[in-house]
């Protein structure tokens, strides 16, 4: 008994989960976290803009981007495909790139010595009650996320509200036959 509850708290030291629920259908939010159009208009902390994407969404596929800073600094990310269960669930690898998709230490990005050099990364989109609950577990221990602000990037880039997102028009969507206008960034809750 005792072994399985150390295993369980090492298990949790080494992942970073962030939880939030959208004010919308599931089909919709994942839409949005997979198609690189979108992700370009919402994606990253406050400040930041994603002037590159693209996203090969199947097992052994790639998303490579570039986040922007305001001070015009580029960081460049890659990750591998694992699983992808539309729309449920997601599996992926993490790294920092430079622009070609070749992996680079974190430090390249001034990033600790201790961050990983690849990182997994699982989301979950669950239904609730007409809603979305995103989860994700990142595969950063809690502490060293909070030491190089990861949490905070992380919530920011979840957090987006109207007045930080770069195009209104990101949240009109055709899913299912139906047009959906997405409001989650006005109704996300902390969970």
């Amino acid at each position: 008994m005792t072994a399985r509850n150390d295993l369980a708290e090492e298990a949790t030291d080494q992942e970073f989960v962030v939880t939030r629920v959208f004010d919308a259908p599931r089909e919709l939010v994942f839409k949005v976290w997979t198609d690189p159009e979108h992700m370009m208009r919402w994606w990253g902390p406050r400040g930041f803009t994603v002037p590159y994407c693209t996203i090969d969404l199947r097992p052994g596929g790639a998303i490579h981007f570039c986040m922007r800073s305001p001070d015009g600094h580029d960081f460049w990310s890659k990750g591998i495909y694992r699983e992808v269960v539309v729309p449920e669930r997601i599996v992926s690898t993490s790294f920092f790139s430079d622009e070609e998709g070749n992996q680079v230490p974190p430090t390249h990005y001034g990033l600790s010595p201790d961050w990983p050099s690849e990182s997994l990364m699982t989301a979950t989109f669950d239904e609730q009650d007409g809603k979305t609950k995103l989860t994700l577990h990142l595969g950063v221990s809690e502490a060293l996320a909070k030491r190089q602000m990861a949490d905070q990037g992380w919530a920011e880039t979840l957090d987006h509200s109207p007045n930080t997102c770069r195009s209104p028009e990101l949240f009109s969507v055709h899913v299912c036959g139906r047009k959906w206008t997405m409001s989650v960034f006005v109704s996300v809750a902390s969970v």
